[in-house]
């Protein structure tokens, strides 16, 4: 689904991501270790197409043919990170937030945010503003919000790494149900071993922006 080749990000003229290869399949849930300064949100942002390498190449080959511009690549992926960074709005408008940015029908935004509302057992909340709920609420918003857009490859940077650890254990469960249900590609860091024995089928360690460890 997404291919690597020869891809190397600079910063102040260091090389701060240098990869030869790497391959995603569809469906595959891969976890992404490392120290801090790793070059594993680096990654991330190559990823999303929010951060352009120097050299290289990303391919993205969806279902339906190869992804070839920004945008198109831009509207197949969802993206959570540590802070959910909602909307000062209703839990409703923050995940219907995409779907109408999209221009979607009203009757299809609502039945597809109310579904992940129910999904991410947030119904109750959907009236309270965005930025009166707890940390555990906020990222299950923000799980809902990335979900609801129906991407074909997830990105997430640490999304649950702020929170308790009750919390945390719970939302990492609801996720790997999600991703069970969904099949959804998924690219995560973590510094957790826990999550990646939970959630990844596939694992690999990055170490001062090289892949040194990329197991099966």
């Amino acid at each position: 689904m997404i291919e690597i080749r020869d891809l190397v990000v600079r910063r102040d003229g260091r090389a701060v991501l240098t990869i030869d290869r790497l391959r995603i399949e569809r469906g595959e849930v891969l976890a992404v270790l490392g120290p801090n300064g790793a070059g594993k949100t680096t990654l991330l942002l190559v990823l999303a197409r929010l951060l352009a390498p120097e050299r290289g190449r990303v391919t993205f080959q969806s279902p339906t043919g190869p992804i070839t511009s920004d945008l198109e690549h831009r509207r197949r992926i969802s993206v959570v990170m540590q802070d959910p960074l909602l909307l000062d709005r209703s839990v409703f408008d923050n995940v219907a937030a995409g779907l109408r940015f999209r221009h979607l029908a009203p009757d299809v935004v609502r039945r597809r945010t109310e579904a992940w509302l129910a999904k991410l057992s947030i119904t109750h909340l959907k009236d309270r503003p965005g930025l009166k709920l707890s940390g555990g609420e906020a990222q299950r918003v923000a799980l809902a919000r990335a979900f609801v857009l129906e991407p074909e490859l997830l990105l997430l940077d640490e999304p649950f790494s702020s929170l308790d650890a009750g919390t945390r254990q719970a939302l990492s469960a609801e996720l790997k149900r999600l991703l069970a249900e969904t099949h959804t590609t998924t690219v995560f860091i973590t510094h957790d071993p826990a999550e990646v024995r939970d959630l990844a089928t596939r694992s690999l360690w990055l170490d001062d922006g090289r892949l040194v460890s990329h197991p099966a």
